[in-house]
């Protein structure tokens, strides 16, 4: 396992885990019947000839399945708790693995969690998903699973940039709808992805 101190040596990634071992996410009132899920938010240090200058949040571009509501979406990496996951936690981190080949237990640390949250669409599957932040080293490789249609680093400083927010149209169900979204090169980043991000960038800024 990497060494903590070393993976907090960038300012953002040490003021975020002051931030969110000071206020963990929020958790959602559920019921048993409610399926719980957790994803990762995973940085990295982006190296560049100057050496760290900044940090960079892997996406993933979800393979595209009939039946499957979030399928072609892009999201965190992450899925729903199995039976073999003790923790929620141990979910996000063996879906990282599993969708993308990064192991965060080995290269990284979990800096903590996000507010939990649901879908707001009625039509989606009634589920709670547990948001996890962590970084890993700038050498991990993607080895992307046959559930990932693609996967890429995205640069803090462009996804903060007013210019990286506007108003999307998507089509839910058959439906056209105006939905607040992210670009990021061809990538639009809409629905609970971007819910999470907004949660993340506050805690980035509180801190």
């Amino acid at each position: 396992m990497t060494e903590r101190p070393a993976l907090l040596a960038h300012p953002d990634a040490r003021r975020l885990a002051s931030e969110l071992a000071a206020r963990p996410g929020a958790v959602a009132g559920a019921g048993l019947e409610v399926r719980r899920a957790a994803v990762a938010l995973v940085l990295r240090p982006a190296v560049g000839k100057a050496g760290v200058e900044g940090l960079e949040l892997l996406f993933i571009k979800r393979a595209e399945y009939p039946g499957d509501p979030w399928s072609g979406q892009v999201a965190f990496p992450g899925g729903r708790r199995e039976p073999q996951d003790a923790t929620l936690r141990e979910t996000a981190l063996r879906e990282t693995w599993e969708e993308t080949g990064v192991d965060v237990a080995r290269d990284g640390v979990v800096l903590g969690t996000l507010d939990e949250l649901w879908p707001r669409t009625p039509v989606l599957p009634p589920i709670v998903v547990r948001p996890y932040v962590a970084v890993v080293t700038p050498e991990v490789r993607l080895e992307l699973s046959d559930e990932v249609a693609a996967a890429f680093w995205a640069p803090l400083d462009l996804l903060r940039h007013p210019d990286a927010t506007f108003e999307a149209t998507v089509v839910v169900r058959g439906e056209e709808r105006r939905v607040p979204a992210l670009r990021h090169a061809d990538y639009t980043i809409w629905g609970m992805t971007e819910r999470i991000f907004r949660d993340f960038l506050g805690r980035l800024a509180a801190s």
